[in-house]
């Protein structure tokens, strides 16, 4: 799938090689231990989605400036502190791969790194006068914290309306973010940024369920992907969309039964766990709600003229539901 993603950075392929040369700039510090650390990172370069969404949106929108530039690092610290803080939080020795800050260092030191990525990305937008941008990140940290909180608040104690609460605000705020800030970039008018931010709200939701169907898909270690699989987030005490709808569906023994692999998950309860969904159709059933968000985003750029960025924009959307990482 990672032709898909090359193929969809053609249109801004200039913009993202300046965006990944200037990145460490904005990260770098006069300590020495936060730019060993940054550097590290750095070598462990994501996918990069969100800057890719808010170039390709600002480039449909208009003329890319140097706030489309700044708006993209401002996201991109935002979600590698957030990566790094989920490190901590799981317990994951693991991310892209390679081993998490929290393994080579410590918690200390990973939440540190976290906090000191989200105060370079607030600096970046109000060193800049940016308002509207600072307004739209401080709003998405925050519902990244709450979603964060209500997820471990909840527990298994969750229903699908609970779930769809803590996807929006876990993960589909912040590509939600990126669209909108895209299009702010550019000073795109008041719809076109409404339409945006919907736009990556949808394909947000979309990313999230594929994300938790990584889990009941692949079992073992997967090392392209760069984590644990196999029902890791029940592992943490994380029911996501398979698990909910089998549980909601399941008769009362079954429902029993599936509660107490839970509670006391192993290696063994995990694959009588995953019985359970497949009975109960409940990958089927996610996957289902994931393609119906990807339709939701790929039918606001339907207003949106044909050409080669439009294009970019729907394959991004593809490869969110088609990836294999």
């Amino acid at each position: 799938m990672k032709f898909l993603l090359e193929k969809a950075k053609i249109p801004i392929k200039e913009e993202i090689e300046i965006f990944e040369k200037q990145f460490f700039y904005f990260v770098k510090s006069d300590i020495h231990l936060i730019n060993k650390i940054n550097n590290y990172i750095l070598k462990k370069k994501g996918k990069l989605i969100r800057p890719i969404l808010i170039f390709l949106i600002a480039k449909m929108l208009g003329t890319i400036k140097e706030k489309t530039y700044h708006t993209a690092y401002i996201i991109e610290l935002i979600h590698t502190a957030t990566l790094i803080h989920d490190d901590v939080i799981d317990n994951s020795n693991y991310r892209r791969g390679k081993s998490s800050l929290n393994a080579i260092w410590n918690n200390k030191i990973s939440v540190l790194t976290g906090d000191y990525l989200l105060s370079r990305s607030l600096l970046l937008a109000s060193n800049n006068n940016y308002l509207d941008l600072l307004k739209i990140v401080c709003k998405t940290i925050k519902n990244m914290s709450e979603g964060e909180m209500l997820q471990i608040e909840k527990s298994i104690n969750i229903s699908e309306k609970i779930y769809d609460e803590i996807i929006c605000k876990k993960t589909a705020s912040l590509i939600s973010a990126s669209c909108e800030g895209g299009a702010i970039s550019v000073n795109a008018n008041s719809k076109h940024i409404f339409n945006m931010k919907k736009f990556g709200f949808y394909a947000g939701i979309a990313f999230q369920i594929k994300d938790d169907l990584f889990d009941y898909e692949n079992f073992g270690y997967n090392n392209y992907i760069g984590k644990p699989v196999g029902c890791v987030d029940i592992k943490n005490n994380k029911i996501t969309l398979p698990l909910i709808y089998t549980i909601k569906n399941a008769s009362s023994y079954d429902k029993k039964q599936i509660i107490n692999y839970i509670k006391n998950y192993n290696e063994k309860k995990k694959r009588k766990i995953i019985y359970y969904i497949n009975k109960y159709n409940g990958i089927e059933y996610a996957k289902k709600k994931m393609i119906k968000f990807h339709n939701n985003a790929l039918n606001i750029l339907e207003i949106y003229p044909e050409g080669i960025i439009k294009e970019s924009l729907k394959i991004i959307v593809k490869f969110i539901i088609n990836r294999n990482q």
